[in-house]
């Protein structure tokens, strides 16, 4: 089957993931990671992309962005992963790529489904087993979003703001969040959208989208249709 166009609209939350070739690292050690994280930073800025949420773990980064222009996405992406594979690739000296292909990334509607993605991302080093507490993993947003420390260029999810009145009650109520984490069940849906490019939202959400979208924005039912429909 052909590859779908990727779909990408400006001025809402996609989620995103990066993987390295065959699953080989893509940061070796905290070097690296300073570079890779620094390099993220630089393009989301000169493209225009806010950065809600990453997680950067030994093969992968999977990110909640907003761009502002639907071909943002792709540019900062681009742009990154060229600039922090050329320090990589010297720093350690090889040569290649090292990303394997083209990014995954999908649109999330506002509201619950963007929190529960930003989430998500937070959590990502959880699920991995790399800390037992989001907030103990120095490479991802989770410590930001619980006022742990400040990272100025993270651009705040507007659904977070919702959390509470002050920056305690937001914080209180995102930790919250993430000492709940998301059901594996809920987990592996958001993986999967991300990785086929599925939008994430309610069915009113997908059908405004799939009206903007030159591609299907949801998986087709299985099998023939029902006969009533075809006729």
């Amino acid at each position: 089957m052909a590859r779908l166009p990727r779909l990408a609209v400006a001025g809402h939350a996609h989620l995103v993931l990066m993987r390295g070739l065959d699953h080989q690292p893509v940061v070796v050690d905290d070097e690296d990671r300073a570079l890779c994280v620094a390099a993220l930073r630089d393009a989301a800025q000169r493209h225009q992309v806010l950065i809600h949420a990453l997680a950067l773990l030994d093969d992968r980064l999977r990110l909640l962005a907003t761009p502002v222009d639907a071909a943002g996405l792709g540019r900062m992406v681009q742009d990154f992963g060229r600039r922090y594979v050329g320090a990589f690739n010297r720093r350690h000296g090889r040569r290649g790529t090292l990303w394997d292909g083209r990014f995954r990334a999908t649109v999330v509607q506002p509201g619950a489904p963007a929190l529960a993605a930003m989430v998500f991302v937070d959590t990502e080093p959880v699920r991995s087993g790399v800390v037992a507490d989001a907030g103990e993993h120095r490479w991802s947003s989770a410590a930001h979003h619980l006022g742990h420390r400040r990272d100025g260029w993270i651009g705040t999810l507007i659904d977070y703001w919702a959390l509470g009145n002050t920056p305690f009650e937001r914080e209180t109520a995102y930790a919250r969040l993430l000492a709940q984490g998301v059901p594996e069940r809920e987990a592996s849906r958001l993986d999967e959208a991300c990785r086929k490019a599925w939008a994430v939202g309610d069915p009113p959400f997908l059908h405004r989208l799939s009206e903007q979208a030159a591609r299907p924005v949801k998986p087709r039912r299985r099998g023939r249709p029902p006969r009533a429909a075809a006729a």
